[in-house]
């Protein structure tokens, strides 16, 4: 029997999985979880600098005012975005769409000039994309993903992208608030549990990535340090001329 006669071993054979990579979740989250936590750490730190003797609430004020002022922003900024992204790829299809109603032979050379691209023989590309072209929506689909990168039917969701990235930042906002709201009135605690948290996002996304966790919790700290120092520094400097 020759290979083209065996029958295609069983796909459930394999057993791995991926993650969904292209949902609109992971970005929006990851990405509102370290706003949250560097902006909320770095604007306390600056009321910390610019309010010394003034008592805790105006910097409990600042972190509750800036995670729920963060959290909506982002969430309004990630919809707008993905929404905006989506509706340009689906007018991208829609224009391919149109070119393969109206101009379907030279559609499919093209895609037939694609898999010839891909290392696969003239005939059977001509084949597999006479194959395709039989379903017009089904040669949009292999269309907008060989030519833009574009799968129709796993396009990001904005709804999803805005609430990943409205709880995220929520999440990582209020980890510098946690010991002023436990009444600790010592800004130490805040700034411990922000380096550690910090650190601890920093290593956790290198586990979706290739990076070391060593160097990406180094990374973010350094980074998220940096803006908490910077913004003390201002903060000190504005409260200084303020009184004087």
């Amino acid at each position: 029997m020759s290979d083209a006669e065996q029958p295609l071993p069983d796909p459930g054979a394999v057993q791995h999985e991926h993650p969904d990579v292209t949902g609109g979740w992971l970005r929006p989250a990851v990405f509102g979880a370290m706003d949250g936590l560097v902006s909320n750490f770095a604007l306390m730190m600056g009321v910390v600098g610019g309010s010394s003797g003034s008592g805790t609430k105006p910097v409990v004020l600042a972190g509750l005012a800036g995670m729920a002022a963060g959290a909506f922003s982002m969430a309004a900024g990630e919809y707008t975005s993905v929404a905006s992204q989506r509706e340009f790829a689906l007018a991208q299809v829609d224009i391919e769409r149109n070119e393969i109603l109206h101009n379907e032979p030279a559609e499919e050379a093209e895609l037939a000039a694609m898999f010839m691209q891909k290392g696969v023989d003239e005939a059977t590309a001509r084949e597999m994309a006479h194959e395709v072209h039989r379903d017009a929506e089904k040669a949009v689909r292999v269309h907008a993903r060989e030519e833009f990168g574009v799968d129709v039917d796993d396009l990001a969701s904005p709804m999803l992208a805005a609430v990943s990235s409205f709880f995220a930042f929520a999440v990582g906002a209020i980890i510098p608030l946690l010991s002023y709201l436990a009444g600790i009135e010592s800004a130490w605690p805040a700034i411990v549990l922000s380096c550690l948290g910090l650190f601890g996002c920093g290593a956790l996304v290198t586990r979706m990535t290739a990076r070391n966790w060593l160097f990406g919790g180094t990374r973010q700290l350094a980074l998220g340090g940096a803006a908490a120092v910077l913004t003390y520094l201002v903060g000190e400097a504005v409260g200084a001329s303020a009184l004087g």
